[in-house]
């Protein structure tokens, strides 16, 4: 079995490039799309597509409309920031929470009775 883990550190800027243009033209063939239909959906000139595919600089938009139309914007996961709450936060925020109805709203109750 290949080792798919690369060493991103160590690649130069041109190769993270040609390895993204790469992965970009196996997931295109895989799901049995020619350049002009990727280009297409993605409003891209195919030129551009070729660009990435053979290892040169594109436009990030380009890349975001191309990975959308190869349905892999899921792949940009990834950069989601999400909150995390340290232990002590999360036990100040449970202690917040309410235990018990006021009694307050049981005494308008009963004078509305009245």
């Amino acid at each position: 079995m290949e080792n798919t883990n690369l060493n991103w550190v160590s690649l130069s800027d041109n190769a993270i490039i040609a390895s993204i243009g790469a992965y970009i033209k196996h997931e295109r063939l895989k799901q049995n799309k020619t350049q002009a239909k990727i280009a297409k959906d993605a409003g891209v000139n195919r030129w551009t597509l070729g660009q990435i595919e053979n290892g040169e600089a594109i436009s990030l938009t380009s890349l975001i409309q191309i990975l959308r139309a190869l349905n892999l914007l899921s792949i940009l996961d990834i950069f989601k920031i999400e909150t995390q709450f340290s232990p002590i936060q999360l036990a100040k925020l449970e202690k917040q929470k309410r235990q018990r109805a006021s009694s307050n709203s049981n005494k308008n109750e009963k004078e509305n009775l009245w």
